[in-house]
């Protein structure tokens, strides 16, 4: 597997956590502070800062610059969203997490990495998705209480 590819291929993926953790701040900052799923909220972002640093760590022993934001279109879709999407009820908070982690945590992902990473790499992003997948049962069980 070509290192540029690789590289290009989990810079993306790195935007991708990015964009995550800025719109579980915007959660948290429209949760209401007694909100029982502030914690929750929280402890994912933790997660996806985690998985953040992880993508970052294995772009850098592959020589590679790791991008540090978003970049511009996951600044666009994420001020799109704040505007559409911009509810403070926790339950409608909930879809759009569950939305979020689904569509552009999950699915994006297993589509975007398909035959682009090398053994090591995909390791890591499996990792990464397994959790995310436990984000979204977490969540679904907070919609269904």
């Amino acid at each position: 597997m070509d290192n540029k590819t690789v590289i290009k291929t989990l810079n993306k993926l790195l935007q991708g956590q990015y964009m995550g953790i800025h719109s579980y701040g915007e959660f948290i900052h429209n949760l209401d502070d007694a909100s029982p799923l502030r914690d929750k909220f929280i402890s994912i972002q933790k997660d996806l800062k985690h998985h953040a640093d992880l993508l970052s760590h294995t772009i850098q022993e592959l020589h590679g610059k790791p991008v540090t934001s978003e970049g511009a279109i996951g600044k666009m879709e994420l001020f799109v969203s704040q505007i559409i999407d911009r509810s403070h009820d926790d339950k409608e908070i909930l879809k759009h997490a569950i939305k979020g982690e689904n569509l552009y945590g999950i699915k994006m992902t297993e589509e975007l990495v398909h035959d682009k990473l090398d053994a090591e790499s995909l390791h890591l992003v499996h990792e990464i998705l397994e959790k995310q997948r436990e984000h979204v049962d977490i969540l679904k069980a907070e919609l269904h209480e």
